[in-house]
């Protein structure tokens, strides 16, 4: 007995590490290829669903294709309308694997054969450098998966004549269900579904169980699946779970419809195996396909519709940026560094139109629940882009998180500055202050078209003019400070004091605002040499670290 069960376990764990291998390793390898073709291929419902088709088969991995996704919708780059037709399509290619693993991992023994990839993988991950890394583990993956499947198969046939895995319920609905329920259970416990078909495939192969066992234990597995997702989202962010929700309740509308539709679809395999489809395994992978199939057609045309249901269940709130920043994006560096790019940019937003709200004369108090609010979101930030793991090799993405950070830093000491001028209620209309006041609030439209500009080049000239606007802020506000220490004053020393102080603010505050934009587009862009733009925008000098 023991000789069946150790192969049936160890083919099981050698499974489910190979995939996990190939789909890490597929994933870094692709990188920003991955994030460009599924921005570039979404526009319609019907593209984003070939893409999702696509992009799964690809990586062998359905919750990678799902975590791009919340990626992609949390920084802005699609829709989540957008985003549902890749997860319904990401369903259908999750099917790719039992074709891979019926076609030719049962009909022949591909373990033996891919113990040298394995080895070679092995050290390409540790020899190699950037993205040939990855590759390395993927074909490391690639080999594991199949000699866990030859394992697995050895195993199967062993406790097939042990075991009498007959003895699961034949024939009508209530058995379909019961079956269902058993591969519903197998994938909650497998934490994989293409394991769990894996499985299924083997025992049809093995003559375990028959056709209509393993159909039933297919569409429990798909089903199945949908639970990971739903642990994955509990304690995610609102993207996490708008995407677990439409991917949970695409997969048990599907699996419902095939339960219903079994007879009819067993009866359309046996159709096909009259005209040319191999029975067995094949027959089977085919069945998985037909039922995720039938649900796409369904699915797709209604997508709008279900995306509007699915944002209707789970409304967003608007005020919290903190909600782009999920730590499942963390696995998918680049769509990690896009979000946090996404959140940092809103927060900017916020301190520009407080500093705007302040100057043009409105009550600090006002000012001030937002710029609470800010803090607890910026460290957050602060935590998750430190938590980034940059892909080796990769110097745009090392580059991003570094102007990040510095961002990060700045808008920190940007709302400390905002919130001494709140609190110190000063009043900005008076004349002493029109000219630096005036500076400032050209200097803040200026910051607003960085923001919203959308090519490197463009950008790059917009901050050369923001960096000289800040020196002459610094310029202005120095001589403002000295003419009015010069003059004679009512209120004394105190007033005079207060007054130089709110100069020194708007100077700071100003310069502030420009490195903080700069560092943001430097992420935007890490491509370009935006740090090199102008020849006053040198590295953070020791006066703003004492700032």
């Amino acid at each position: 007995m023991i000789e069946f069960i150790f192969p049936f376990i160890g083919g099981i764990g050698l499974f489910l590490i190979g995939m996990k291998l190939l789909s890490d390793g597929l994933v870094a390898f692709a990188g920003g290829s991955l994030r460009s073709a599924l921005v570039r291929f979404t526009d319609t419902s019907l593209k984003a669903c070939l893409s999702g088709v696509v992009v799964t088969a690809v990586v062998q991995s359905s919750t990678a294709t799902t975590v791009t996704l919340i990626g992609f919708v949390s920084a802005g780059l699609i829709t989540f309308t957008q985003a549902i037709g890749v997860v319904i399509g990401a369903s259908l290619g999750n099917t790719a694997t039992g074709w891979i693993v019926a076609g030719l991992g049962l009909k022949i023994s591909l373990g033996f054969y891919t113990l040298p990839m394995i080895g070679v993988g092995a050290m390409m991950h540790l020899l190699a450098a950037g993205r040939w890394k990855s590759m390395g583990l993927a074909l490391a993956g690639f080999g594991t998966l199949f000699l866990g499947l030859d394992t697995l198969q050895e195993g199967m046939q062993g406790m097939a004549s042990v075991l009498s895995f007959a003895d699961l319920p034949v024939g009508g609905y209530g058995a379909y269900f019961l079956v269902m329920l058993t591969g519903l259970a197998l994938t909650a416990v497998l934490q994989s579904s293409t394991a769990a078909v894996a499985m299924t495939l083997t025992a049809l192969h093995a003559q375990a169980i028959n056709f209509d066992q393993a159909a039933a234990l297919v569409i429990g597995a798909s089903i199945g699946t949908t639970l990971t997702s739903a642990l994955v989202a509990i304690g995610g962010s609102l993207y996490a779970k708008r995407t677990a929700l439409a991917y949970i309740l695409f997969n048990l509308a599907a699996g419902l419809i095939a339960t219903a539709l079994l007879p009819v679809l067993i009866k359309l395999i046996d159709y096909a195996n009259q005209h040319g489809l191999a029975p067995g395994a094949l027959s089977l992978a085919a069945f998985h396909s037909l039922f995720i199939g039938i649900g796409v057609a369904i699915f797709l045309p209604l997508t709008p519709r279900f995306a509007y249901w699915v944002e209707k269940l789970m409304p967003e709130r608007k005020d919290d940026a903190a909600q782009h920043l999920d730590d499942s994006l963390l696995g998918v560096p680049t769509v990690a560094l896009e979000a946090s790019q996404r959140a940092l940019e809103d927060m900017a937003v916020q301190l520009v139109d407080g500093y705007e709200h302040l100057l043009a004369g409105q009550a600090g108090n006002q000012i001030e629940p937002t710029l609470a609010r800010i803090q607890p979101v910026l460290e957050h930030a602060f935590d998750f882009v430190t938590r980034i793991q940059a892909p080796p090799g990769d110097a745009a993405a090392a580059a991003q998180q570094v102007a990040q950070l510095h961002a990060i830093d700045h808008l920190l000491r940007l709302r400390a500055r905002l919130l001494d001028m709140a609190r110190a209620s000063v009043d900005f209309k008076r004349p002493e202050f029109q000219g630096v006041v005036g500076k400032s609030q050209d200097l803040l439209a200026q910051i607003r078209a960085v923001i919203a500009l959308p090519a490197p080049q463009t950008t790059r000239d917009w901050l050369e003019r923001i960096g000289e606007n800040a020196w002459a802020l610094t310029h202005l506000s120095t001589l403002a400070r000295q003419e009015f220490l010069q003059g004679t004053h009512p209120g004394g020393a105190a007033r005079t004091l207060h007054t130089t102080d709110v100069f020194r603010w708007l100077d700071r505050t100003g310069r502030h605002i420009w490195r903080a934009c700069h560092h943001l587009a430097q992420g935007r862009y890490p491509e370009t040499a935006l740090s090199k733009s102008s020849p006053t925008q040198d590295a953070d000098s020791t006066e703003l670290e004492a700032v």
